[in-house]
């Protein structure tokens, strides 16, 4: 039997964060990961041929821009642990089959500049304007982001006390669709805002994900966009040499079978081939909220009736990945590859939605397409000159005909519409420029991460107003504590603040020092 201070189960990249704070704490850290690698959704490996480096989920790294732990480098994974980004210039551009391409560089001045010779000057001073209001209420939307949340209802009449608290309020509520349309003008401008939203698997019509229409403008304009050199599984290897360097283990190709529990405590855990691990100090699980009853079934029956109502997001995505013999060429230019790059047939708000519509009914939609060739900014993912693909199909986990059962059987069919509908924009995405394809369903993302993407989704639920702050997931377990199994707190997309690459394993080591009666700030202030 080994004896730790901490064990951490589950080596994604928020369970590597929440262990990287512990360990620097002073605590002795261990991450056990099923797999035999570690990442979760954000790794990069040589999927298909050698010296090509393909991004397994996250691609793109937006939110975790505004977190300390970059911002003020507080486990030094910039300025020790060999963590670099790469920012473009341009980081948001939509691409019309016709030609017609909106930018949004980080520059604000340059983004309403060209915007209102696609849009119109109306449509650029509004979203000017808009972009103003969104960077005035980040700092404190921002500050809530990365450290355990309120409870929802005292957030709620927290911000019924002023008026930008009630308007913030309205927003939070609202869809996308519905933010978008009150601003502006033109089809285009809206479609251009709202694909970008969709990006965290959410609807552009459904209601209470406003907030991420109002917000990611003033996010790209102020932090930008991007992604680490060597692709995104570098911030999983910073992390991992931080744990390292402060003394803690990480331990592939050891899955967990249970989490011990003694006298209403968390005390360890029980790995599949028997062997036990004691955890002195306590327990931070990665498990969706559908697994707590497989891994935890000490905790109260009522919590873990809530917690199996959580609901998943309305769809996920039929991922390809492609080794390309040379770099993609866009139909119009080169200098229109941003870091996040939507490709589109449609140009009215109408015919967007009635794609999306279709995902809601089970099918998959061609048309809702995003991607490009992550060399184009850095060469180091594959051999001199080649290409490396990332192309994102949204498509739903549980499809019309046959379920999600069907998966493995149409894959490829969907992949190979989805890539006809690819090379409508680029100039040599023909057969003979493709060396590998790998294809990953939504039934693949949940075989690979069982324990977190439950029916594909890679953002661990859906981001809903009822599952936001203190209630995500659920009322519960919102304070990353498991109520009645002292010692036990979570980590993962499922947990506030919400799915994609946050760093938000940083909270859960807040909510965790906390109770331990440990000062947050004097760790992070503390050497490297």
């Amino acid at each position: 039997m080994s004896q730790y201070g901490i064990v951490v189960m589950g080596a994604g990249h928020n369970g590597l964060t929440a262990a990287a704070y512990m360990a620097k704490a002073g605590k002795r850290v261990l991450v056990l990961e099923a797999k035999d690698h570690y990442g979760g959704g954000v790794s990069t490996r040589e999927l298909l041929r050698p010296g090509f480096w393909h991004d397994e989920h996250s691609n793109v790294h937006i939110m975790i821009q505004g977190n300390p732990m970059l911002r003020e480098d507080e486990l030094g994974l910039l300025g020790k642990f060999g963590l670099e980004y790469i920012y473009p210039d341009l980081v948001h551009v939509s691409i019309w089959d016709d030609g017609t391409v909106i930018r949004s560089y980080k520059d604000l001045d340059r983004t309403c500049s060209e915007l209102a010779q696609v849009t119109s000057e109306k449509d650029a001073e509004a979203y000017r304007k808009f972009v103003g209001m969104s960077q005035t209420a980040l700092p404190m939307l921002m500050s809530g982001l990365y450290s355990p949340p309120f409870p929802l209802g005292a957030f709620v009449a927290m911000m019924d006390q002023s008026d930008e608290g009630r308007f913030l309020l309205d927003l939070m509520q609202r869809s996308a669709l519905d933010v978008v349309s009150a601003y502006f003008d033109s089809d285009l401008l809206r479609i251009h805002i709202v694909r970008m939203v969709t990006e965290n698997l959410q609807m552009p019509d459904e209601l209470g994900t406003g907030m991420g229409a109002f917000v990611m403008p003033g996010i790209i304009h102020t932090f930008g966009c991007s992604m680490p050199k060597g692709g995104s599984g570098q911030l999983s290897h910073a992390l991992v040499r931080a744990i390292e360097h402060f003394g803690g283990e990480v331990r592939v190709s050891s899955p967990v079978k249970r989490v011990l529990v003694s006298g209403g405590k968390a005390v360890g855990v029980e790995l599949e081939d028997g062997e036990t691990i004691t955890a002195r100090d306590g327990v931070i699980g990665q498990i969706h909220p559908h697994k707590l009853r497989q891994f935890v079934s000490e905790t109260p029956e009522p919590v873990l009736a809530r917690a199996e109502r959580v609901t998943q997001s309305t769809f996920s995505i039929n991922l390809t990945h492609m080794a390309l013999k040379e770099r993609l060429r866009l139909k119009v230019g080169n200098d229109c590859n941003a870091m996040m790059t939507e490709l589109m047939d449609f140009y009215t708000v109408r015919d967007m939605c009635l794609e999306y519509d279709k995902l809601r009914r089970g099918e998959v939609s061609s048309r809702l397409i995003a991607g490009g060739d992550n060399t184009v900014f850095d060469p180091t993912r594959a051999p001199e000159g080649s290409g490396v693909f990332y192309g994102v199909n949204f498509a739903p986990y549980h499809l019309a005909h046959g379920g999600a059962a069907s998966w493995d059987a149409v894959k490829e069919g969907h992949a190979d519409r989805a890539l006809a509908q690819y090379r409508k924009f680029f100039v040599n995405l023909d057969d003979d420029n493709i060396i590998a394809r790998k294809v990953c369903s939504p039934l693949d993302h949940e075989r690979g991460s069982p324990n977190s993407m439950v029916e594909g989704d890679a953002h661990g639920c859906a981001p809903f107003f009822y599952q936001s702050m203190g209630h995500r997931p659920t009322p519960d377990l919102g304070s990353f504590r498991v109520p009645e199994v002292e010692g036990l707190y979570l980590a993962g997309p499922f947990m506030h603040p919400g799915g994609g690459v946050f760093g938000a394993g940083r909270a859960t080591a807040i909510q965790m020092m906390d109770d331990m009666g440990i000062d947050f700030d004097k760790v992070c202030g503390g050497p490297v």
